[in-house]
């Protein structure tokens, strides 16, 4: 008994121990295919503006070449990570997959391992741990988020001070002649995540959190293939969503204001001050270029109205927009319920309509130009040129920052940021991060950027239950 006791004491100091540090992300590789359609390109074929593209969407996205699928491109991103940060196989414990893009509904991240393992092999590495934790996460985008949350959940528990590593990505299509066929991209993103991190610090406790069910927001139900509607032009199995372009703007909207406001109740700091003096950097779901900047409008206008220290400047900005300042603070603390009218059988109407009106001339504004300058532009030019990720479309933003931060040794250690995930139907997460002092070099020694856009170099060609896969090694 006596030994059993102090067994218990001691594990019970460990896991207090584990609990005092900080955990984070230690280092991060990406995967993006090879094939890129340029976007300025796809305007000739398709008559489409590239002036009007080109300022919404970004300037080209990925596509996965014939011989690669999810699982191919997680293996890679996973095997990159390895390889460029020496990282020791037998020191992971968890291996967590994000995506909305898995052809199995048995088995999940395991996949992966598989993969990897093999490719270690090839390499006369040893094998990942067989002690691991293989979960699959899938919420739409907010896959890659739910696994980055877990694993940091999982190292901070773990008495045997084991590391996590988190594999995101998706391949997002879009039927041709579709509103969503620019939006399109495919990739992955790989991270370590440890404690007393590399390169930045997670503060899981601040995170906040929005869920609402919203019926046909963004769907892939398997029922789909056999409507005689679905993708009638296309003779190939296809993965394209039912979805409505102007109602999950609006879910969007409705969750990351929702969420955000979640996170800033807990720290106790009010929006314009957060978003002007505190953060440094601010990262949102990215399916395409305008879309993060149109929501920080949006959670901008809220959190003026929401706040007691700027209705002066909202005043102002009403007048100038044309519409009632006590509409926009009404719409600050209406409780809305988008999926009620689709229930039953109703209109949607929008229910911020004096709000997103201010958002829209508040883009235009110089000030606020200056702000997503100085906040959003970080990374953002590379992420352009990926396209829609879905799950990774957010981790791959912030590597992008990242690297584009080593790369010009912009002096950003110790700078807080945060970075707020979505799923639809609609949930949303965003959490609060600090770069550490040692980012720079993890990102200098990866030489992440080069990878995205230098051609293969190298490649190893193995088989895995009589699939052919490519690993990649830069």
């Amino acid at each position: 008994r006596v030994s059993t006791q102090s067994t218990w004491v001691e594990m019970k100091a460990s896991l207090l121990l584990l609990q005092s540090k900080k955990v984070g992300v230690g280092a991060i590789s990406m995967y993006v295919p090879r094939p890129r359609v340029q976007l300025q390109d796809w305007c000739c074929w398709t008559s489409n503006s590239w002036e009007k593209v080109h300022k919404v969407v970004g300037k080209a996205f990925r596509m996965p070449s014939r011989h690669e699928n999810i699982y191919t491109m997680a293996a890679n991103a996973t095997l990159r990570l390895i390889l460029q940060n020496d990282i020791d196989p037998q020191e992971i414990g968890f291996l967590g997959f994000g995506t909305e893009s898995s052809s199995d509904n048995a088995a999940g991240a395991v996949v992966i391992l598989g993969m990897v393992n093999l490719a270690l092999d090839a390499l006369k590495m040893p094998r990942l741990s067989r002690s691991l934790e293989v979960p699959e996460f899938k919420h739409a985008c907010l896959g890659g988020i739910y696994a980055i949350k877990n694993a940091c959940r999982f190292v901070m528990t773990d008495v045997r001070s084991r590391k996590a590593i988190i594999v995101c990505g998706d391949i997002a299509q879009y039927e041709r002649g579709s509103t969503g066929e620019q939006t399109q991209g495919a990739g992955t993103c790989a991270m370590l995540v440890e404690m007393d991190p590399r390169m930045f610090t997670m503060e899981i406790k601040q995170a906040g959190s929005s869920s609402a069910y919203r019926g046909p927001d963004f769907r892939k139900p398997f029922s789909r293939h056999l409507h005689h509607s679905f993708a009638p032009n296309t003779h190939r199995l296809a993965d394209f969503p039912v979805f409505s372009g102007a109602y999950s703007q609006l879910a969007y909207l409705d969750a990351v204001s929702h969420a955000v406001e979640d996170m800033l109740s807990h720290i106790e700091v009010s929006a314009g001050h957060y978003y002007r003096d505190i953060v440094h950097s601010i990262f949102l779901h990215r399916p395409f270029q305008a879309m993060p900047i149109t929501a920080l409008a949006f959670m901008y206008v809220r959190g003026m109205a929401r706040g007691k220290h700027h209705h002066d400047e909202l005043h102002k900005l009403c007048e100038k927009s044309g519409v009632n300042y006590e509409d926009v603070v009404e719409e600050s603390v209406v409780n809305v319920d988008l999926y009620y009218s689709i229930h039953k059988n109703q209109v949607v109407t929008d229910p911020y309509p004096a709000t997103r009106e201010c958002a829209k001339r508040l883009i235009k504004m110089e000030e606020f130009v200056e702000l997503v300058k100085r906040k959003m532009s970080l990374g953002s030019s590379a992420a352009c040129q990926m396209g829609n990720m879905y799950s990774a479309a957010l981790p791959g933003w912030i590597a992008a920052a990242f690297y584009e931060a080593a790369e010009l040794s912009l002096p950003i250690n110790d700078k807080p940021m945060v970075a707020i995930g979505y799923g639809c139907f609609i949930l949303c997460d965003p959490f609060t991060a600090t770069l550490g002092i040692c980012f720079l070099g993890v990102c200098r020694k990866t030489k992440q950027k080069s990878s995205l856009f230098v051609p293969v170099v190298s490649k190893l060609t193995t088989k895995f239950r009589s699939t052919t896969f490519e690993v990649l090694l830069f």
